[in-house]
């Protein structure tokens, strides 16, 4: 009776650890705190992986951006591109601006930053191009007054909002503002071509639906099939970008939502929204 009550508890065990660890989220880091590998640069008139002036490096264990070899910004917009292409997943950023903006940048882009989501490749970007077609989450830094952030900017794209197809380039958030050199998480739920959402602290700020080619607000040499208006954005590109104001970011991070969604399979994870069951693998859990 004793062996058999042993065998049953440790079963319940095995099933709660399982649980346990299908329901814990893995947030994998895509900036090692070291250095920029894995990650792309396309900085407007100049090939990729063309590092104008050491704009992005790695300092104290954070990935910055810094204008200090600049004596004229002259609209040399940057990005660093993580290496992958994603659909469903979290992305998350620890940011703060920092310092005076450089030289010659646009009254506009004074402490201001963003994630590009469902972005076109870095290897398709024209040498001259500005900005990739991609869904913005605007990052901003408050000025004493209300500015907010995680704000939704479309170069190159369109969203729909409460059904309908909203063309307007930039739609503020509900955020709080926050002013100073603070660390601030923004955080950005992408599902496919369905559903984007963006948070500020941990607060849930806008929504959207529907994410698709057709805006404007992108120049230089760009490639045709960025310009296929109307087409659904389920998957794409992430980068960070430099527009002008030194920024900090401390951590940038991803949940993957789309992968085994077999619960008999030692990689299912409950939390996972899109099955890729081809992922699955099965045996015994360690």
């Amino acid at each position: 009776m004793k062996f058999k009550l042993t065998i049953l508890f440790s079963l319940v065990c095995l099933a709660v650890f399982g649980q346990k660890n299908a329901d814990k989220q893995e947030w994998k880091q895509l900036f090692n705190g070291k250095n920029l590998d894995g990650w792309d640069i396309k900085i407007r008139g100049y090939d990729l992986n063309d590092n104008y002036n050491n704009t992005f490096r790695v300092e104290d264990g954070k990935m910055v951006v810094r204008y200090d070899q600049y004596d004229d910004f002259a609209q040399k917009y940057g990005h660093i591109f993580h290496k992958g292409d994603y659909s469903y997943y979290r992305i998350a950023v620890e940011y703060r601006f920092v310092g005076e903006q450089a030289p010659k940048g646009e009254g506009w882009a004074w402490r201001n930053s963003g994630i590009m989501v469902h972005g076109q490749p870095a290897a398709t970007m024209g040498k001259n191009q500005d900005f990739p077609a991609s869904i913005e989450v605007q990052l901003l830094g408050g000025n004493d007054k209300t500015r907010t952030t995680c704000n939704l900017c479309t170069p190159g794209t369109n969203v729909v909002i409460d059904g309908k197809l909203v063309t307007q380039h930039c739609i503020n958030s509900k955020s709080k503002t926050y002013n100073g050199d603070q660390w601030v998480r923004a955080e950005v739920l992408v599902l496919g071509d369905s559903l984007i959402q963006h948070f500020a602290n941990g607060e849930m700020v806008l929504e959207y639906n529907k994410p698709q080619l057709g805006g404007g607000n992108v120049s230089g040499d760009t490639d045709p099939d960025i310009k296929i208006a109307g087409k659904l954005l389920d998957h794409g590109s992430i980068s960070l970008q430099s527009e002008s104001h030194p920024v900090e970011f401390r951590k940038v991070e991803i949940l993957d939502l789309k992968g085994c969604m077999d619960p008999k399979a030692t990689n299912y994870k409950s939390y996972y929204v899109k099955a890729d069951n081809g992922k699955c693998t099965y045996g015994k859990k360690k």
